[in-house]
């Protein structure tokens, strides 16, 4: 599911941090909004630095775009889009505990075949 219609919103640089009036720039926000959204979105949490400077990494900024479009583009309130946005992390977290990598979902798997061929 893209969420995101990249032909509108600029290329993301290869860096590893941003400033917010970079950050801003590249997701066709200000500033002052980007710093409301960190109030509101717990999953929104920069870098900040010397001097309360706040530097954000990329999946920050994937952030700040799937945001704008739930806001902007879907037409969610802000605690709508929170919960949305929570619903995502729940479901990610899920299929990462279930994945290849976790060896218990595996054993699970394996008993409850070896019950079903009983």
């Amino acid at each position: 599911m893209e969420l995101i219609d990249k032909q509108e919103l600029p290329v993301i640089p290869a860096k590893r941090y941003f400033t917010i009036g970079e950050v801003a720039a590249l997701c066709l926000v200000k500033p002052h909004v980007l710093r409301y959204w960190e109030a509101e979105f717990p999953q929104l949490k920069p870098v900040k630095r010397a001097g309360n400077r706040r530097y954000y990494q990329y999946d920050e900024i994937i952030l700040v775009r799937q945001i704008k479009n739930l806001l902007y583009e879907q037409g969610y309130t802000i605690g709508g889009a929170r919960l949305k946005m929570a619903e995502r992390n729940a479901s990610s977290t899920k299929e990462r505990s279930s994945s290849k990598n976790n060896p218990l979902a595996d054993i699970v798997k394996d008993l409850d075949n070896l019950i079903k061929s009983l």
